[in-house]
């Protein structure tokens, strides 16, 4: 008896909002699953047919898609219709956020046929976007043709505003190696680079040595001007301050 009243008791305080003294709500208890996963991505959560924000995300969202945002039993919360999502996830990303996409799994229909009917939809990350990898495809295509032969003109999408061509939208991963210690201190290396540009398919790669003063990295990234830069756990001083200067501009 005494160890399943404190299973119970330590339910009720995984379930207890500390700072409101409120129970969480299935879904919300679903959404901090998620988010200790997605911690850096502003997450929109399918429900019916709208996406929801949650906390901060939903604070996020009311100051960059100009949307209404309100407090929810423990959670701030913002909504848009199913209908915009495409829209608005680029505008959020065209911001600078990682943006993903919750998606229910099972329609209501076939739940309320099912023997779970009354608990809790299942729902799971279905896309990541970010400035480099949001081609366009699943959210602009399919989504524009669906919906446009739904929804009356008064509610229309303005299909220019989300298919207008991103120029070149370079993602971009960085290595190095200092063939030993003594040339790593003077500040000489071997770089090495691959680009991809996802909404075309095509790779750049490349090697080289370059000098302490980097001018060679320097000339490629401005050349290529990508809009995300994946860099490795230790970088080199040099590398490093380049990096951070053009970033910066």
């Amino acid at each position: 008896p005494l160890k399943s009243y404190e299973n119970t008791q330590n339910t009720l305080d995984t379930n207890l909002n500390k700072r409101t003294k409120s129970i969480y709500t299935p879904l919300e208890l679903q959404f901090i699953e998620m988010k200790k996963q997605y911690k850096d991505a502003v997450l929109c959560v399918e429900c019916g047919y709208k996406y929801r924000f949650f906390g901060e995300d939903a604070e996020i969202a009311a100051k960059e898609l100009n949307i209404y945002c309100h407090q929810d039993h423990n959670f701030m919360t913002a909504s848009i219709p199913s209908h915009r999502l495409f829209v608005h996830v680029r505008r959020l990303v065209a911001k600078g956020y990682k943006v993903g996409v919750i998606k229910q799994m099972e329609t209501a229909a076939l739940k309320a046929a099912g023997e779970n009917k009354s608990s809790l939809f299942s729902r799971k990350l279905t896309a990541l976007y970010t400035k480099s990898t949001l081609i366009g495809e699943d959210i602009l295509f399919k989504e524009i043709w669906f919906h446009t032969l739904i929804f009356s003109l008064d509610d229309s999408v303005d299909v220019e505003e989300v298919t207008t061509d991103v120029p070149d939208n370079y993602l971009l991963c960085i290595c190095e190696n200092g063939e030993n210690l003594k040339e790593r201190k003077k500040g000489d290396i071997v770089i090495g680079i691959m680009a991809i540009q996802p909404t075309t398919g095509e790779v750049i790669f490349d090697s080289f040595r370059d000098c302490a003063s980097r001018l060679e990295l320097e000339s490629r990234v401005l050349r290529l001007q990508p809009v995300e830069i994946i860099l490795p756990s230790s970088l080199s001083d040099q590398s490093e301050k380049l990096i951070n200067s053009i970033t910066s501009m």
